[in-house]
């Protein structure tokens, strides 16, 4: 059984060494800096709309609101801010993982639509000990929820 590991241990080692090397050679300084020099000055901030509380509000199927989004990345867009940190919790892929997906792409034509560009922290739950889907719980003034 020890052999068995070692061998499929080292088997999934070479396909990533040797997959990994597949694609295009890494680009020179030059041409990392010649990329980085046509992109706009990034400015942005963490987004969530304004009528929920957290993450799982945002994103759940029962709550989604594309036309708040469109409505609020507008205003971003008016502001000339061109990106925004957008949180993704792990409970609403876990209940339905095709409608998250669906409700990502939602938000990201959204987002292309006004020409900000997403940064997404994939999974963020820290902020809870004990978080739940469904009704989230109100807000508490004062507090970061």
């Amino acid at each position: 059984m020890i052999r068995f590991s070692l061998a499929l241990t080292f088997a999934l080692f070479l396909v990533t060494v040797t997959t990994a090397n597949a694609g295009s050679p890494r680009w020179s300084e030059t041409a990392a800096n010649a990329w980085y020099d046509k992109q706009p000055w990034l400015v942005g901030s963490d987004y969530i709309p304004a009528d929920a509380i957290n993450q799982l509000e945002m994103w759940q199927a029962d709550t989604f609101d594309p036309a708040r989004i469109d409505t609020e990345l507008g205003w971003a867009e008016s502001l000339g801010m061109n990106t925004m940190r957008v949180f993704l919790h792990d409970l609403p892929w876990q209940r339905d993982s095709a409608g998250f997906q669906k409700r990502i792409d939602t938000f990201l034509q959204i987002a292309a639509k006004h020409k900000i560009k997403p940064i997404f922290v994939l999974f963020d739950s820290c902020w809870d000990p004990l978080p739940q889907l469904g009704k989230q719980h109100a807000p508490k003034p004062g507090v970061h929820n």
